[in-house]
């Protein structure tokens, strides 16, 4: 089950960087804290985890009680899990049946992952979200547009109106990061350019190809990309598809959702990443990125694989259910 979604302004890529200036690059705990926006004691409080549990004190903790006496009966839960598996009804019909708020089966329902009928087959109940069975079967690749920074920083530094951030708005430009996934371990490969053009997608794509051999995913057998030109109509990205022996799978026209895993890490990029904190230039965001991205792939645990992280679900097999996906919401 996912832990519950914390308001902590630090992430653990954030309490990281805390605990590094710290201990390693001799800030106080004062300078530490105002840098953060945070109080210093908040800055004593992960350092203590950190001496204690290592990276793994860093992560977020679930914020669930020890004890829950109103919680609901487990028999009244699995009558709503039986209804809603052999009869496809939605939460009214649900609790008009068992003589219980709506409100209340739909938080059930959201609990165990089936509050969407739209993610499973109607006939069989199978779900038809899909995992690839080993790593190299299927790379999800897409470029996520970040808006460049001036120096000195943007409006999250000096505020919307702020007189530099109008003086640049819209002269900047954004910067190209080219994304590969790999679908069964969520391993990630990013590289900053300068543009998305049909030859950058390919070098890239062989880039990717290159470092995820040197992972231990000697073949990669597809890559999914959505429908821009770059891919499908650029000679040179399909010369450099042909050479890596993949297949190019396109998405549904308008339909996003197919490439969900590599849109996942778009958005858990920019929420713990780009956006996290604030940057004083745009140097200094892309000189953190690789940093960050190793984060993710050797230490960030990923509920969508069972509390594993990406390097280690690149080697080892995870959790499974009956159905063939990983058990837990599909989330990165």
């Amino acid at each position: 089950m996912a832990q519950r979604r914390t308001r902590g302004k630090l992430t653990p890529y954030g309490r990281m960087l805390l605990v590094d200036r710290v201990l390693n690059q001799g800030w106080t705990a004062a300078a530490a804290a105002e840098a953060a926006g945070v109080s210093r004691a908040t800055v004593y409080k992960w350092l203590a985890r950190w001496r204690a549990e290592g990276e793994a004190g860093l992560e977020d903790r679930t914020c669930r009680p020890l004890r829950s006496p109103r919680l609901l009966d487990a028999r009244l839960e699995q009558r709503i899990l039986l209804a809603r598996r052999r009869r496809r009804w939605g939460p009214h019909r649900i609790g008009y049946a068992l003589g219980i708020p709506r409100s209340t089966v739909h938080k059930v329902l959201v609990r165990h992952g089936v509050s969407r009928l739209s993610d499973f087959d109607r006939p069989t109940g199978v779900p038809i979200r899909y995992v690839k069975d080993r790593p190299g079967q299927l790379l999800h690749i897409d470029v996520k547009k970040l808006g460049r920074i001036p120096d000195g920083g943007g409006w999250r530094i000096h505020g919307r109106d702020g007189v530099l951030d109008r003086s640049l708005r819209g002269r900047l430009g954004y910067d190209k990061l080219h994304i590969a996934v790999d679908d069964h371990s969520r391993l990630a490969f990013v590289q900053a350019h300068a543009d998305e053009r049909g030859p950058t997608c390919a070098a890239f794509l062989a880039d990717a190809i290159g470092w995820f051999a040197g992972q231990g995913i000697g073949v990669v057998e597809a890559v999914m990309t959505d429908n821009a030109r770059n891919y499908t109509d650029a000679r040179v990205f399909q010369d450099a598809l042909a050479a890596a022996g993949a297949r190019h799978i396109r998405i549904r026209p308008f339909r996003p959702q197919t490439n969900g895993k590599v849109e996942r890490f778009n958005r858990t990029l920019v929420e713990e990443f780009a956006y996290a904190r604030a940057f004083t230039s745009n140097q200094q965001r892309l000189d953190a990125l690789p940093r960050w991205v190793r984060y993710y792939n050797t230490h960030r645990r990923h509920t969508a694989l069972d509390g594993h992280t990406p390097t280690k679900s690149s080697t080892t097999s995870v959790g499974r259910t009956a159905s063939g996906r990983r058990g837990g919401p599909r989330s990165g």
